[in-house]
């Protein structure tokens, strides 16, 4: 891949002569193969290649972005001219700017964190093989009747560089199998799926055996009943129990509280999971996808507490949203070639229990375990939640029968404060969440 860093300077210069006070500017290059198998048949084989440049242009308080994904220099002197152009129209933010020199990060090790897999990008046979091995281990399971399969690799490169001073950039790999599997026909069709997804390919797990898992959940699902109505415990399963944790996240989330929409905008300093939980961001572990030495302001990252204790010690701030919040940045902001920079989280671990899911199953009683789960109301202000859901009905501390058609509600101020981790979370996502019991919800169904 190309050193991207000519074309990241060349977008700095072309700013300066075109009138910027001040800029940034990033370049992402990137190339990707995918492999899709359906009923036994190959039915798209992709590769995709290209790269993108993007610039942001500072004039006072004033702001734009523009992108390309043509790098001829012709192209770059007008992508300049056109943002300073732009950013003299646009309204004056008294809160943009770029980070000050003594604010950047310098000086960190690409290799501790081990985000690029330096071996070969794998042919497109190797992975047609590993679509085709998880779809036969599915098909071989009697009553699935479909199988969906598919393999993927990519490879990412991108940099950033500033009028500020800063300079850097970096690589990242990922290598992943999936599988969706059906059972059963018409209204009584099911369906689940598993995949995996590494940084490394030697870290991959045996594509047959994600094939199976698929196939072993569908046909768990076969024969799905409404639940009963009433109030019960609730389980969500690892797979989806990030999901509440990601309402808190974007609850914190600085834009939010800036604009003062978040059903958490008065809680910091107050207790808002159990006493013993915390949710902690690392994005600084080695080989996952999430970790980056530096945020797309060029800061320095590093592990904090976005709750401790149970208490909510942070918001999660860019350099904007810190400085309309009488704040210092967190180290998160994230863009794209074509937007300013916001915030956003990365690696994210929530406090892990001591019990194993079967141990929670068994202490709910009657209840449902969700396993799935389907659109979505939340109040972003009162916290209000309500999703439709589907999984197994529990009784006597034991699974009975599959689940669907059902709809699950509470608060999630309350709901958050009842949570009771299991010790299930996998080790090697960016985002470590176990499954979580939450009991006395409200359940609507049959």
């Amino acid at each position: 891949m190309r050193d991207l860093s000519s074309l990241t300077d060349a977008l700095l210069a072309a700013a300066r002569r075109a009138g910027a006070e001040a800029a940034d500017a990033m370049a992402v290059e990137g190339r990707s193969v995918s492999i899709d198998i359906r009923a036994g048949r190959l039915e798209q084989a992709e590769r995709a290649e290209g790269i993108d440049v993007g610039l942001r242009v500072l004039i006072g308080g004033q702001q734009a972005c523009v992108s390309a994904s043509d790098i001829s220099s012709a192209t770059l002197e007008r992508l300049a001219e056109r943002a300073v152009a732009m950013a003299r129209e646009a309204p004056s933010d008294p809160y943009a700017g770029l980070a000050a020199p003594d604010q950047l990060a310098r000086g960190w090790d690409m290799a501790a964190l081990d985000l690029c897999d330096p071996t070969d990008e794998p042919a497109a046979a190797m992975l047609e093989a590993d679509a085709r091995a998880a779809e036969s281990a599915a098909m071989a399971q009697k009553g699935i009747v479909q199988v969906e399969a598919s393999a993927g690799y990519s490879v990412r490169q991108s940099h950033l560089a500033a009028t500020n001073g800063f300079q850097g950039g970096y690589a990242r790999t990922s290598r992943s199998v999936s599988a969706v599997a059906f059972t059963g026909t018409g209204t009584g069709m099911e369906r689940d799926y598993a995949g995996e997804a590494r940084v490394f390919q030697a870290d991959m797990p045996e594509a047959g055996g994600i094939g199976r898992l698929a196939a072993e959940r569908a046909l768990a699902r076969a024969g799905a009943v409404k639940p009963k109505t009433g109030h019960f415990p609730v389980l969500f399963d690892e797979r989806i129990a990030a999901s509440l944790v990601g309402h808190i996240l974007g609850a914190v989330n600085g834009a939010a509280i800036a604009r003062g929409a978040s059903w958490l905008r008065d809680a910091l300093g107050q207790q808002i999971l159990p006493t013993g939980l915390s949710i902690i961001e690392d994005p600084l572990r080695a080989r996952v996808s999430g970790s980056r030495p530096f945020d797309a302001e060029g800061l320095p990252t590093a592990r904090r507490a976005i709750v401790q204790d149970g208490i909510l010690t942070g918001w999660t701030l860019d350099l904007a949203t810190g400085r309309q919040l009488g704040m210092a940045s967190t180290a998160n902001a994230a863009r794209s070639t074509s937007s300013p920079p916001s915030p956003a989280t990365s690696n994210i671990d929530l406090t892990q229990g001591t019990a194993s899911r079967a141990e929670l199953i068994a202490q709910m009683g009657t209840g449902l375990l969700v396993t799935s789960m389907i659109g979505s109301t939340i109040n972003p202000t009162t916290g209000d939640y309500s999703r439709g859901a589907s999984g197994f009905w529990v009784e006597g501390g034991e699974i009975r029968h599959p689940v669907n058609e059902c709809t699950i509600a509470g608060n999630l101020r309350d709901m958050l404060l009842r949570i009771i981790p299991a010790n299930d979370a996998r080790m090697h996502l960016s985002i470590r969440v176990p499954s979580i019991l939450i009991d006395g919800m409200t359940l609507a169904g049959a």
